[in-house]
């Protein structure tokens, strides 16, 4: 990851597409991963979608989604099957066609040995937007792609996790997002007022309220987010008197 501007906020969106997601069958690994490695280089994931295996659907959002942010990563659909369309409509998402990779070809041909066994099922997944370049898939052969900002990744965590992880070195971001919370066993609603005022006075620091209930009593996880360690601070040590003021003695700040 190059650290280019410590003052811009750069953002991304994670498209998760796949009508197994959407029923339920397939649980989501991926978004904690990548939000957390963003998280470290300084970008801030700002929205995460799950979408069906659906042409206008993937193209209308891919579209959204690049002209907002500065990188946009998806998530399955590039593997042999029919239901897999994710590349052709990121193609058609930037006006351009699809054509054979050889150097995507070659990494197959790498990974099943024998050209005998690259059906065109198989042979689908050399197919790559005009002008995409390759990412790398050390773990089943077949590679991502990169076309503008959009990054094509596929949905197998741990398949996913190594074309992220290539990717990483050549993405720019800001200052990292410094994460920081304070933990009372105090009821939300008793907070939501003074937390308010807090966040009015620090513009700069994101706060997050979480119910919790343990050991038979309801509690709060008040989370802050920010760039500023400095900032980060002081909005923790103002929650910290909030939640004493309020009944608490002894808030867990971490």
């Amino acid at each position: 990851m190059t650290n280019t501007d410590q003052d811009k906020i750069y953002t991304a969106a994670l498209i998760i597409i796949g009508d197994e997601v959407l029923s339920g069958r397939t649980k989501d690994a991926n978004t904690p991963y990548i939000a957390e490695k963003m998280n470290d280089a300084g970008v801030r994931l700002a929205e995460v979608r799950i979408i069906p295996d659906h042409a206008q659907t993937i193209i209308d959002t891919v579209n959204l989604l690049r002209a907002a942010n500065d990188y946009v990563f998806t998530t399955g659909g590039i593997g042999p099957t029919h239901d897999d369309i994710t590349a052709e409509n990121v193609a058609a998402a930037f006006g351009v066609g699809l054509e054979l990779s050889e150097a995507a070809y070659s990494d197959l041909l790498g990974y099943y040995k024998d050209e005998s066994e690259i059906t065109e099922s198989r042979k689908k997944m050399a197919m790559i937007p005009v002008g995409a370049k390759l990412i790398e898939n050390p773990v089943s052969g077949a590679p991502g792609i990169n076309l503008g900002n959009v990054y094509v990744m596929a949905g197998v965590p741990k398949i996913m996790q190594a074309m992220f992880d290539s990717i990483l070195p050549t993405l720019q971001g800001g200052a990292p997002v410094v994460s920081r919370s304070v933990t009372a066993d105090l009821p939300e609603s008793l907070i939501a007022d003074g937390l308010a005022e807090v966040q009015k006075r620090h513009d700069d620091v994101a706060i997050g309220s979480y119910p919790k209930y343990q050991n038979g009593r309801f509690g709060t996880s008040l989370v802050c987010r920010g760039v500023n360690e400095t900032s980060l601070g002081l909005v923790i040590d103002e929650i910290a008197e909030l939640v004493k003021s309020l009944g608490e003695e002894n808030p867990v700040i971490a």
